[in-house]
């Protein structure tokens, strides 16, 4: 999961550099906006995804 991340970041950190020398920084924001979004929802769906396997364990 972290290397996907980490790809996914050095992929858009390379587009926003290119952005910004096209002056198209404004369009690139949503795209920056969205990967944001789904590094997020990614990370949330794996600690719920630990915290059921916790509970089965737990008993609760």
């Amino acid at each position: 999961m972290i290397d996907w991340i980490k790809k996914m970041w050095h992929i858009y950190t390379m587009e926003y550099y290119a952005a910004i020398k096209n002056d198209e920084f404004i369009s690139f924001v949503g795209t920056w906006m969205k990967l944001e979004t789904i590094i997020l929802s990614k990370l949330s769906q794996e600690q719920k995804t630990k915290h059921r396997i916790f509970s089965l364990i737990g008993g609760n």
